[in-house]
């Protein structure tokens, strides 16, 4: 009996252990994100649906690279084209329109700091037809996305050289040995031949 007890007692112990950090009512852990993106403040979008375009129905969406500082206000001269939308027409407004676009900082760690971030700009042509919408038609501007990085690949390390050395005798282009070349050192066999023959008489 006692020994059902202690395993009833460890099998609680290990499964409350397993148990996952409570969570708070809003559906979020007690720890902050260590990085929270910039969040658009304007209550509608100040960028212009060309009347041309939206009267051909054409349609894209274009991604413009913003850069904003530490208190949110955007540098304009930094706005570029990160993905066109295959129209001249939708790329030059949404460059035209952003500098209308209003920010609230980055922060990491609670900490407004300045960032480089993609802002999507949408023209679709259905909103027009919904009720309420503007005599103006306006592009939609949906939340900002950060910049995702490619993984750093550090370059491999030279390869150690293996190649043997050619220590064969070399001659130049007049038939003299190279004195460059690593001469053989090897000692040679001596053989004995006996006395000189002698010259023959005239």
């Amino acid at each position: 009996m006692k020994r059902r007890a202690i395993a009833a007692l460890v099998a609680a112990a290990c499964w409350a252990c397993g148990k996952p950090a409570p969570v708070r009512e809003g559906g979020t852990n007690d720890v902050p994100p260590s990085e929270e993106p910039p969040v658009a403040l304007n209550p509608a979008p100040p960028i212009q649906y060309p009347p041309r375009l939206y009267d051909q129905r054409v349609e894209g969406e274009v991604v413009l690279r913003l850069f904003i500082d530490s208190t949110g206000r955007l540098v304009p001269e930094s706005t570029r084209v990160a993905e066109s939308s295959g129209y001249t027409g939708l790329d030059s407004a949404a460059v035209a329109g952003a500098s209308r676009l209003r920010y609230a900082p980055a922060k990491r760690h609670g900490i407004a700091v300045s960032t480089l971030f993609l802002q999507p700009i949408q023209f679709r042509h259905s909103q027009a037809s919904q009720p309420g919408a503007p005599a103006a038609p306006t592009a939609i501007v949906p939340e900002p996305m950060p910049i995702t990085r490619p993984p750093v690949r550090h370059a491999a390390p030279p390869r150690a050289d293996t190649t043997r050395r050619d220590t064969t005798t070399r001659r130049d282009s007049s038939g003299r040995r190279d004195s460059t070349a690593r001469r053989d050192t090897t000692p040679k066999p001596v053989t004995d031949t006996g006395p000189p023959a002698p010259a023959p008489a005239r």
